[in-house]
């Protein structure tokens, strides 16, 4: 990836080490802020919203990375060391520039659904780190809630299922944002994600054929 390796060398040491941790922290605190009485909830303050950035709260343009996934606690604890660890492993393997340039493209990509949707999220670009780790290491078993010995190649197959399931019933917005998101697990991957999900097709029909 020629186009890749010059963006690297043109940031130099522009970037920011350990990204995915102050991305993590930052959505935690977030989260934590929800539950103080303030006059307005931080949510509402660092939403994406096309009207209000043209108003002049350029903020917006990347507060809405720093929003968690909604849900209990636990399951904001279980969400956050998910990213964090996807995060990392993807940076210990490319390189912290390279890393950023990956999430950077999201960004960018969902801000451009942003203006014309009116509307922005991160969690489908949190989601790409998923697909693009079970790329990267589509052997590795994880444990899968907390006693289930799964392969990545399964879960990110389920996850790919799931998003494409999503693109068909969802409104035009969130296909626009979907889209976008997984830009940079398309640019940087392409070809061989392909040919893993090829292979992954294969290996599912024949084992369908086999239990027949």
């Amino acid at each position: 990836m020629n186009w890749l390796n010059k963006l690297e060398r043109r940031l130099g040491r522009h970037y920011i080490p350990n990204l995915m941790k102050w991305l993590c922290l930052a959505m935690l605190g977030v989260f934590v802020l929800e539950y103080l009485p303030l006059q307005r909830s931080a949510w509402y303050l660092l939403y994406f919203d096309r009207d209000l950035i043209l108003q002049g709260q350029v903020w917006r343009l990347i507060t809405f990375i720093f929003l968690p996934p909604t849900g209990s606690i636990l399951f904001i604890l279980l969400s956050l060391y998910f990213y964090y660890f996807l995060g990392t492993s993807l940076e210990n393997q490319w390189g912290s520039a390279r890393f950023n340039i990956y999430y950077a493209i999201g960004v960018l990509g969902n801000i451009l659904a942003g203006f014309l949707t009116g509307a922005a999220t991160n969690s489908f670009l949190n989601t790409s780190l998923l697909l693009a780790f079970a790329l990267l290491y589509p052997d590795m078993e994880i444990l899968l809630f907390f006693f289930l010995p799964v392969k990545m190649r399964w879960i990110g197959g389920a996850w790919g299922l799931y998003l494409l399931y999503q693109l068909i019933v969802v409104p035009w917005v969130y296909k626009l944002s979907i889209v976008l998101s997984f830009l940079p697990l398309v640019l940087f991957f392409g070809k061989q994600a392909w040919l893993q999900v090829r292979m992954d097709g294969r290996r599912l029909m024949r084992w369908i054929n086999n239990r027949k």
